[in-house]
């Protein structure tokens, strides 16, 4: 045997120390959830379908169990699958699992700073800044209802004047929506057509360019900068436009599709508030079917399948895993809206999902598309009215007539990199 020299063994044995010292160190803190074997760089990529994401996670489930690790890229992610796991990480340890994972479009737009990206006491500063604030303005008070009420009598409005002429109604939902957000932040709405409301609208789908004019940012150990109150306010104004109006806009297509649940709707609208008032948020106790449909299309549209990244908080034993510090968390809200179990034949459009025999309104604990836990969408409370109000406004005033034969219309989603959105469609208002 050729004499390998002393560099080559010194070598050998330093490496053969830390393999050591690394296996002592795993064996001590615990196993980590298992999951497919990744290949250098490019990671599980070749396990994880994009266009059927949820399909993938549900294979890898099948085989690892609820909770099991992937890796995108060369970054590792913890993945939660199922109702029970994911309230037990959310809820039941809600303060270990805060955190907010690091996504690079994330870093890129938002920089760590805002309620949706930002961390540890940053978050929960900005966090209950906001909240005061929504509170302050009205939300969950008779304040904020009465600035949507006005806002959809503008809608229907403004929808009326369309003379029954079919259009994509995108534009018009996402601006009565918006106006209500610019109610809370500037303490008053604008008209359709002002070039002011038209070029934030704008403003919304360029925001890294609108950031970059900031020359402004205080310096110190205040959370309350200038740039980290205006990604706040960015924050609320794309979760208080995009995903309310995109699930309005949503829902209308699948009623489009279900004529004969919009016609419950009308019948149990007229009996309960008739149509000399606009509906109130008091009215949704007596609209135990509209009420079903509502849950039932946000449940069915799945808007963000696989959630928000979140992230540990500090080195953690959870169902006998060990899961480092930091490591990026994927509390997934598919599988929970979508469990056969508790919604029956989940793949279909079913307001029985959220009734019960007698016909009163039934209360799912699996009912999570705003997620749960201390990072739940902090507008959810907002949310929750703007969509009711709104789809009930309209529908006190309009049937919707579809511009296809309604066995063509398709519900099914356009899959994004991170939500479900439908498809383009137009639809005539016909006053009733």
């Amino acid at each position: 045997m050729e004499f390998l020299g002393w560099p080559t063994i010194l070598l050998l044995v330093c490496i053969s120390c830390l393999l050591i010292a690394a296996w002592r160190s795993t064996s001590q803190r615990g196993k980590e959830p298992p999951g497919p074997t990744p290949i250098p760089i490019i990671g599980n990529a070749f396990q994880l379908n994009p266009r059927d994401l949820m399909q993938s996670f549900k294979e890898i489930s099948k085989k690892y169990g609820p909770i099991f690790t992937i890796h995108l890229g060369p970054q590792k992610a913890v993945v939660l699958y199922g109702y029970d796991i994911v309230k037990e990480a959310l809820i039941d340890n809600g303060e270990v699992f805060s955190g907010r994972g690091n996504l690079p479009l994330f870093d890129k737009v938002f920089k760590g700073m805002g309620i949706v990206t930002s961390n540890g006491e940053s978050w929960r500063q900005l966090r209950r800044f906001a909240l005061t604030t929504l509170r302050d303005f009205g939300m969950g008070k008779r304040g904020i209802e009465e600035q949507i009420q006005e806002e959809a009598r503008f809608l229907v409005e403004r929808i009326r004047n369309t003379h029954e002429k079919p259009f994509n109604p995108t534009t018009f939902l996402m601006h009565a929506v918006s106006n209500i957000i610019c109610s809370v932040v500037f303490g008053d709405r604008f008209e359709y057509e002002d070039k002011k409301f038209l070029d934030l609208i704008e403003i919304l789908d360029e925001n890294e360019k609108h950031q970059n004019r900031i020359q402004t940012q205080e310096k110190g150990n205040s959370y309350f900068t200038v740039e980290s109150l205006i990604r706040t306010a960015l924050d609320l104004f794309l979760a208080g436009t995009g995903t309310t109006s995109t699930t309005l806009r949503y829902g209308f297509l699948i009623l489009l599709k279900h004529p004969e649940v919009e016609e419950k709707i009308h019948k149990e609208i007229d009996r309960v508030v008739g149509r000399d008032r606009s509906p109130c948020m008091a009215d949704r106790s007596q609209l135990p079917y509209t009420d079903a449909v509502i849950h039932e299309i946000q449940r069915f549209i799945d808007f963000i399948p696989v959630n928000l990244p979140h992230a540990v908080t500090k080195d953690t034993m959870f169902r006998g895993y060990f899961i480092p510090k930091d490591t990026m968390i994927f509390p997934l809200l598919s599988p929970i809206l979508q469990d056969c179990k508790e919604f029956p034949n989940p793949e279909k459009f079913d307001p029985g999902h959220f009734l019960n025999a007698n016909g009163t309104f039934r209360k799912s604990n699996y009912f999570m598309p705003f997620s749960a836990g201390k990072r739940v969408c902090a507008g959810e409370g907002l949310a929750r009215m703007e969509i009711f109000l709104f789809l009930t406004s309209i529908l006190q005033n309009f049937t919707l007539k579809p511009v296809v034969a309604r066995k063509d219309i398709d519900i099914s989603p356009i899959v994004t990199s991170i939500s479900n959105i439908p498809r383009p469609y137009e639809v005539s208002f016909i006053p009733r």
